[in-house]
């Protein structure tokens, strides 16, 4: 079936992952000073959360949000906060994510700009300790918004990629049908698996991460965007 819409992944894909030992500290050190906490152990606790996380998305694809994991900090650290201080903890671990933000991949912008000029496009993204919110201030501050007719995020929705509900709410508000779309992200087991296993099609870039280069059931692969680019006018 032909491709009528274009949908992007965000991690790895529009904007490369960095400074997240950065964040971290961001978080412990925030949490420690409002909170009186010790920093090793908040330290261990935080990195038990992450953890935590890592496991709820793959076990049961799904996303926890920033309360919970400052729940867990709390729990491993026999606290309770006063329902004031938890929602600011809840808002520092989510915005973390400002004071050390990842950037933009070589050429992401362009792809994106282009490709809307063709067709609808979407952003369908699993989240983390930084949720849907402060993504989608980060995709405003450098100019991807305007492009983009929908943005899903799997904190938002409730379940993560793969689940069908993350690629059919996505084609739902681009008015076309699951097998009509072409999704572009660096994970095999999420991204391509996922849109696949609706009828569409799946492209893997592996410009900022090769892991599943040699695996993948992609039916395109893309090392860098304007190798996408130039490829653009054949795959729509």
């Amino acid at each position: 079936m032909a491709i009528r819409a274009v949908t992007f992944d965000f991690w790895m894909t529009l904007f490369e992952e960095t400074n997240r030992a950065e964040r971290h500290q961001v978080r412990v050190d925030g949490f420690c000073a409002a909170t009186g906490a010790d920093a090793v152990a908040t330290d261990r606790a935080l990195q038990a959360a992450h953890a935590e996380f890592f496991r709820i998305h793959v076990s049961e694809q799904r996303t926890l949000a920033p309360g919970d994991a400052v729940q867990m900090v709390c729990d491993a650290l026999d606290l309770r906060l006063e329902p004031s201080l938890f929602d600011e903890m809840a808002t520092l671990f989510g915005t973390a994510i400002f004071a050390y933000p990842p950037t933009p991949i070589a050429g992401a912008l362009d792809a994106v700009r282009e490709t809307a000029a063709r067709v609808p496009i979407g952003l369908i993204s699993d989240s983390g300790m930084s949720p849907g919110t402060s993504l989608r201030k980060l995709l405003d501050e450098h100019g991807f918004t305007p492009y983009f007719t929908t943005l899903t995020f799997s904190d938002e929705v409730g379940v993560a990629k793969p689940q069908a509900e993350m690629f059919t709410r996505t084609a739902s508000a681009l008015g076309v049908a699951p097998e009509e779309l072409l999704h572009l992200g660096d994970l095999d087991p999420t991204d391509i698996v996922g849109v696949q296993a609706l009828g569409g099609q799946g492209a893997l870039f592996t410009g900022a991460n090769d892991r599943f280069a040699d695996t993948t059931s992609a039916e395109h692969i893309f090392g860098h965007w304007p190798t996408y680019l130039e490829a653009l006018p054949t795959l729509l």
